[in-house]
């Protein structure tokens, strides 16, 4: 089979490179595919899959809750949950129902959630952040029978949550359950601990198991459909976790990475992992020296918090080699291995209810993951073309979509195949939000893909790179600007602060004027410094046109940047309290913006 695969090969790359590269990435898939055509022959679920691993590891320490150093067995967490699925039973709920989860992360979140899916109730997994409005609007796109949630949320404001609660029980007429503290499962344990094998076989890998909500970077968030093989499939075999691994977990609980990436390992594969009530980026290295952890977890802009923070012995006196996870910039990648002596980055891509993960899984610097380009059908995800005004998808002359050449940015898509674990499209608990994130006729006529919503490239050798999320490009002076981009270039000038750029309009003006908000706690930033290093490493048209000085930027429970209310609220000194600046390209320098010159924007008296 080998020189069939090599004659196949373009003449100009590396032939013996890129096979090496595909093959190392089909072993990595089968053994995916191969556990689950198991696991769905066996009719298995993540309680039956669970059940074997604490017939495997009984006296094995699953879970440690770092706050208060608790540690759950296998066997202790197997009970603990078999109680909860009494007392739901208990409570008149049924396979099918929904009950919402709406507390911190620690051990009783699981416990809850895994003894619900014993009985075929689905959780939904509430950000533990949220009031009133958000909060109403998750407990309804679920259609929750109930509230189940940590006492914890109730100090220190304990008259406003139980407005708020009571204000939500009132109008959708729902059970609402206190947990009362992080030892309240002894509650449960009195209960009779019985195996509920009945309902393993009443269940597939392919029902549902939870809800895990969108961040909302971009609006409200959507209810994403969790099945029992998306948990079952993901993360271990990619990156070579081995079982007598410990995982140092400060991800929500509430989030995909968290409860997916981590705790999964734990249910599937018997390791250890320690749950972190809340990341900490003075406290992640003495954590995972505490519990020897041998790989981290984080998302978004973690690495960098750790990268600002002082030098200190502890974070070259950890067993930690690898670390997982998602939106780890280029820019800070390798200063990350370097100082911490993490041997192995294991960056991927992927959404919650995405069928189009992807894996690095040989360190690449900088790229979310790889796909053969030899064997490209074998798991079918494209880059496609796509309008960069609109983002819609572009289209050949048989109403077909175009696939992207290397080096040639485009939205990735993934091919639908309801029969098969890893291609599925579960979608949202809104069916008018499934509608959208489907596109038809693109590879070929009648199919179907998922939309991601993102913007990768990837290179001739199939490494594909982060490029931006759709709607984060915009155009000035004719050119693209990746927000991405510049946010990390930006980031990396002033230390490792926190920096959101967006476009913003300007009437009479074509394109979007840049705009970046920076984090400045300690009010000494220097619009003129900065602009001299601005000018050395962006192109004059990637330069922030606005400059908005905030004491902090708004980011989600998973560490996103937040944009929506910095994208309404403009350059309008009006809006908010910051300090906005513009740049005189003229005068060569950063300028207050004034109500006055506000009007004369607006009024078209000065040019950009």
């Amino acid at each position: 089979i080998l020189p069939i695969f090599i004659s196949a090969l373009p003449g100009c790359l590396n032939n013996q490179f890129l096979l090496l590269l595909s093959i190392s990435g089909l072993y990595v898939l089968l053994r995916v595919k191969l556990a689950l055509w198991h696991h769905i022959r066996n009719r298995n679920t993540i309680p039956s899959i669970f059940a074997q691993t604490v017939v495997r590891h009984p006296d094995k320490p699953a879970l440690v809750y770092e706050a208060t150093g608790e540690t759950w067995t296998f066997s202790q967490l197997d009970q603990i949950s078999n109680a909860v699925a009494h007392w739901a039973l208990s409570q008149g709920w049924t396979a099918g129902d929904v009950v919402a989860l709406f507390m911190e992360s620690r051990p009783l979140q699981v416990a809850l959630w895994l003894g619900l899916a014993k009985v075929g109730v689905d959780a939904a997994l509430i950000n533990f952040n949220l009031r009133r409005d958000s909060l109403l609007h998750c407990m309804g796109v679920s259609a929750s029978r109930a509230l189940v949630f940590g006492a914890e949320l109730v100090d220190g404001e304990p008259t406003t949550f139980s407005l708020t609660l009571t204000w939500i029980m009132q109008l959708i007429n729902c059970t609402c359950l206190p947990v009362s503290s992080p030892m309240s499962h002894h509650c449960f344990i009195f209960t009779l601990h019985l195996h509920l094998f009945i309902f393993f076989f009443l269940l597939s890998v392919t029902d549902r198991l939870f809800y895990i909500y969108t961040s909302g970077t971009t609006g409200l968030p959507k209810a994403a459909i969790v099945v029992h093989s998306r948990i079952a499939a993901f993360g271990y075999h990619s990156f070579r976790m081995r079982p007598d691994d410990i995982i140092y977990d400060c991800l929500p609980l509430y989030h995909s990475a968290g409860n997916i990436m981590g705790v999964g390992q734990c249910l599937i594969h018997g390791i250890t992992v320690v749950v972190k009530k809340k990341f900490s980026a003075s406290r992640f290295w003495e954590d995972c020296i505490k519990h020897n952890c041998t790989v981290v977890q984080y998302i978004g802009e973690i690495c960098r918090y750790l990268l600002s923070q002082p030098v200190r012995p502890s974070e070259r006196q950890h067993r930690v080699r690898l670390a997982v996870g998602n939106g780890l910039r280029p820019s800070v990648w390798e200063a990350f291995m370097e100082r911490f002596g993490v041997k192995q980055i294991g960056e991927f891509y992927g959404a919650t209810e995405c069928n189009c993960s992807i894996a690095n899984m040989d360190g690449k610097v900088g790229a979310c993951g790889f796909n053969s380009r030899i064997l490209p059908n074998v798991y079918p995800i494209r880059l496609l073309k796509v309008n960069e005004e609109t983002m819609e998808l572009v289209r050949d002359k048989q109403g077909l979509c175009v696939t992207c050449r290397p080096g040639e940015p485009g939205l990735l898509v993934g091919r639908i195949n309801q029969e098969d674990p890893l291609r599925r499209f579960d979608g949202y608990a809104s069916q008018d939000a499934t509608r959208k994130k489907i596109a038809y006729n693109v590879f070929k006529k009648n199919d179907s893909a998922y939309l991601s919503g993102d913007v990768l490239v990837m290179d001739e050798l199939g490494y594909m790179y982060f490029r931006d999320r759709s709607g984060d490009t915009f155009r000035w002076k004719g050119e693209n600007v990746s927000t991405t981009e510049v946010e990390g270039t930006l980031s990396s000038l002033l230390g490792q602060t926190d920096v959101a750029v967006f476009g913003v309009n300007v009437p009479g003006v074509e394109g979007k004027a840049g705009m970046a908000a920076i984090a400045d706690s300690t009010g000494n930033f220097n619009c003129n410094s900065f602009l001299k290093e601005v000018q050395q490493a962006l192109p004059p048209y990637a330069r922030p046109v606005f400059l908005r000085i905030s004491p902090c930027v708004d980011t989600t429970g998973t560490f996103k940047i937040q944009k929506t209310r910095l994208q309404r609220e403009g350059y309008d000194p009006r809006l908010t309290t910051d300090q906005i600046y513009f740049l005189n390209s003229r005068a060569g320098r950063y300028e207050l913006v004034t109500e006055e010159l506000y009007n004369a924007f607006e009024e078209g008296r000065i040019s950009l």
